[in-house]
This record gives C-alpha cells, structure tokens and sequence, in this order.
C-alpha cells in the first residue's frame, strides 16, 4: 500500500514527466530543454537584455551566456548592442528559430493533450484556475517575513 503524496512531490514528478515527454517528441529538432526555454522566453521578450533574461528564466547569468552563445552560432539567436550602453547585449530571435517555436508549440499541445488524457475540458479549467491560486498565494507568502515562531515550529 503507497502513501497519499503531497502536493510538493507530486507537482515535481508532473512537472518532471512533463519535461521528459516533451523532451522525447522534441529530439528531433537537436534543441537541449534549455535551449527550447531561451527560445520560449525570447519569443515574448524580444529586445531584452540578456541578464534580465537569465532572471525571467531563473538561471545563472553565464549560464545564459553559454547557451546563447551557442545558438547564435546555430543562426537562432542574434546579440545587439544597447543603443545608448554598448556593455548591454539585447537579444533577438533569427528567422530560422521561427519555425522551431512552431515545432515546439505543436510539441507543447500534444505532450498536454497526453497529459490530460481522460480530463473533461471543466476539469482542466478548474485544475489551472486552483494551480494558479496556489502559486498567487505561495508568491505573496514569499514576500512576506516569516513569524519566528513559524520557523521554529514549521
């Protein structure tokens, strides 16, 4: 007999399975998971500066650096100097990565339709509309101090 599991361990083995299934009907266009989430981000932040888009994305700045350098010498990325402060590189899709966001969006919907195999469509609305109270609550929690005792008790 298995134990219920808690929210935690079970929103990480969603979201791992959800990557690992994606990442299986995504070989074929030879992008690393990271390289489909610069393109993802970049898609909707055209023109950003690459640092703001290592925090969106929650990586290491030179980590960024690595993978846009690389993808730039794929044709899928382009750096730009800043108009005003030439230390600040702005970031922009190439022509060539547009038909990858095409690939990768066909890619996301039938990786979700999987996951939501056997869901009616209500069902689906309320889990999404419950999964983003809880990451509202969890941001305004995070902001907030912890009681001290909280932390000794929690």
């Amino acid at each position: 007999m298995g134990t219920t599991p808690t929210l935690g361990f079970l929103l990480h083995d969603v979201a791992r399975l959800l990557r690992k299934r994606f990442e299986q009907r995504s070989r074929a266009a030879r992008l690393t998971r990271s390289q489909w989430q610069v393109l993802a981000y970049l898609a909707g932040n055209e023109g950003i500066h690459q640092s703001a888009l290592a925090e969106l994305l929650d990586i290491e700045p030179i980590t960024l650096v690595r993978l846009i350098d690389r993808m730039e010498a794929r044709g899928l990325v382009e750096r730009r100097h800043h108009a005003t402060d030439r230390r600040v590189w702005l970031l922009f899709l190439q022509p060539e990565a547009r038909p990858l966001l095409e690939i990768m969006r066909h890619t996301g919907h039938l990786t979700r339709e999987e996951a939501f195999s056997g869901i009616s469509p209500a069902e689906r609305d309320r889990l999404l509309q419950t999964l983003s109270l809880i990451k509202s609550n969890l941001l305004d929690a995070c902001g907030q101090p912890v009681e001290e005792q909280e932390a000794h008790h929690g």
